[in-house]
């Protein structure tokens, strides 16, 4: 997939909404030497770091075991909630504190979160059900909501944005370790500690990227609150439309009148507070979201592209151990193993369009070329679920992971170039709440439908299903032979239709990719 031509400054709509070019369009320190640049970024990167590796790692680490809490708390029909509700309050929060560090400091901000974000993982490590971990996981997304956010934006204030091709090794080297220490710590530690034990591990990396951020940050992110008053009724609203709309989902996948008639009620809620939201942003002086800045070009669509890459990504993580376990027969650990390539490999797609980024200029080819290759790859996986060798898959996961990755920084320039220095925290935050966003829709709805499609085969497939999860193998030892392989038939079909909506949408996200007007720095 071949994009536009590019050219060497932004076209119309590449630029805020007035149309005129950008603050931050050209690198606006084009006179630091790279040994400054250099010591410019390793005074930042240091602090934010870990805050960065917790949040990347609490995804991959959490789907990872979410059989093993299956096991515990039961209740396996709404066990992606533990991923989604995580999600939905990390949405919920990035604007939050995208607007808070502009006006109060990103080094603050960055406190709060880990303070709100240590809290949250504490609760969920002594919940004793499912509802009580779903809730703690609210807390702590968040507090997860601000961490990559506002890392990000307080390594753009130092490093210009074609030059942040060029330190994205680093960047990317974080999110590829987390990634892939999450599903064999998450696998690992459920297995011989138990599931509790991985957030207790969050308590430590909290603690230490706090006093990291205390004694390399100092005052280099404080900001500018005169006259800046909070958007509250704008909080409100948009957690009144996430929340219904992320609950809409969960209830649609039942294909049963009841559900449905109540996805319909939530979806006008949701409908009826988005509307009041677009009002109440038109209308504050401060607003959460800055309807100017979302309806950029560049931004949107960029944002859109991320969110379905998102989507795909994080559904895929959180539904591939259950695959592993239910219908391969892995242990937990060993499932973490097979994850590693589809988690791990993303930070390689990063590193490599980040250096390409850095060298050409050019910013949206690279993704265009890594979504497509991804999205057809995850075709051949759904086609070939029911036979691929599981070294196989894991090697054509780790590709599609490698795509996936290629789009990550791209995003983030791309946002930030359009919007300029003084909505830099916006605009970073932008990009997390879309994809956190995108990445607790995507969960929903392959969610939606795997359960769905299994729905359509009978009763008795939701039923054995869950009971396999919930038991393991036990649950199976009552079938016969040709009982167990119609059984395994019918996961293998269920699993197909999610995994077939994953491909479209990383194919949908390959081609906004090509419709972003920004297309060099």
């Amino acid at each position: 997939m071949t994009p536009p031509p590019d050219s060497s400054s932004p076209p119309p709509g590449a630029s805020g909404a007035s149309g005129a070019k950008p603050p931050d369009a050209q690198p606006p320190a084009t006179t630091v030497s790279p040994a400054e640049l250099r010591r410019l970024f390793f005074r930042v990167f240091p602090a934010v770091a870990l805050a960065m590796f917790g949040a990347a790692l609490d995804q991959t680490i959490v789907a990872a075991s979410l059989p093993a809490i299956a096991r515990s708390l039961g209740d396996v029909e709404r066990i992606s909630w533990v991923v989604v509700l995580y999600l939905v309050a990390n949405t919920v929060a990035a604007p939050v504190y995208g607007r808070l560090g502009d006006a109060f400091g990103r080094q603050r901000m960055l406190l709060v979160a880990l303070a709100v974000y240590a809290t949250g993982a504490t609760l969920c490590a002594f919940a004793g059900s499912l509802s009580t971990l779903a809730a703690a996981r609210v807390v702590q997304g968040f507090g997860g909501g601000g961490l990559i956010s506002l890392s990000v934006a307080l390594i753009a204030e130092v490093v210009p944005a074609r030059e942040r091709g060029r330190f994205q090794a680093y960047i990317a080297a974080v999110f590829t370790t987390a990634s892939a220490l999450g599903p064999v710590l998450g696998g690992v530690m459920a297995e011989y500690f138990g599931w509790r034990s991985i957030f207790m591990l969050q308590l430590p990396l909290s603690c230490l990227a706090a006093w990291l951020a205390v004694t390399r940050l100092g005052n280099s992110a404080r900001g500018s609150s005169k006259g800046f008053s909070f958007d509250w009724w704008g909080l409100v609203l948009f957690a009144v439309f996430v929340g219904p709309a992320l609950l809409a989902l969960d209830q649609a996948r039942r294909l049963a009148a009841g559900p449905l008639a109540v996805a319909a009620v939530l979806a006008m809620v949701a409908g009826l507070a988005l509307w009041l939201l677009l009002r109440q942003e038109r209308r504050a002086p401060h607003p959460l979201l800055p309807l100017n800045l979302l309806g950029n070009a560049t931004v949107w669509r960029a944002n859109l592209m991320s969110s379905c890459v998102a989507g795909a990504f994080v559904g895929t993580i959180a539904f591939l151990p259950i695959y592993f376990v239910a219908v391969r027969g892995l242990s937990a650990a060993s499932a973490g193993l097979a994850l590693l390539p589809l988690s791990a490999c993303a930070g390689f797609g990063a590193i490599t369009s980040g250096t390409l980024l850095a060298r050409t200029g050019h910013l949206m080819r690279w993704p265009g070329i890594g979504l497509s290759m991804s999205g057809t790859l995850l075709v051949v996986v759904t086609l070939g679920l029911g036979q691929l060798p599981l070294v196989a898959m894991a090697g054509l996961l780790g590709l599609v992971s490698m795509g996936f990755g290629m789009s990550f920084p791209m995003v983030q320039v791309a946002v930030q170039v359009a919007a300029g220095p003084k909505l830099l925290g916006s605009a970073t935050a932008s990009v997390q709440f879309t994809r956190s966003l995108g990445a607790a829709t995507g969960t929903a709805l392959l969610g939606a439908v795997l359960f769905g499609a299994l729905t359509l085969q009978g009763e008795e497939a939701t039923r054995l299903f869950v009971a396999l999860v919930n038991q393991g193998p036990a649950a199976l030892a009552t079938l016969d032979p040709l009982a167990e392989a119609v059984f395994r038939g019918q996961m293998t079909t269920a699993f197909r239709a999610s995994f077939a909506t994953a491909a479209a949408l990383v194919l949908f996200g390959a081609w906004m990719s090509t419709r972003v007007p920004l297309r060099r720095v």
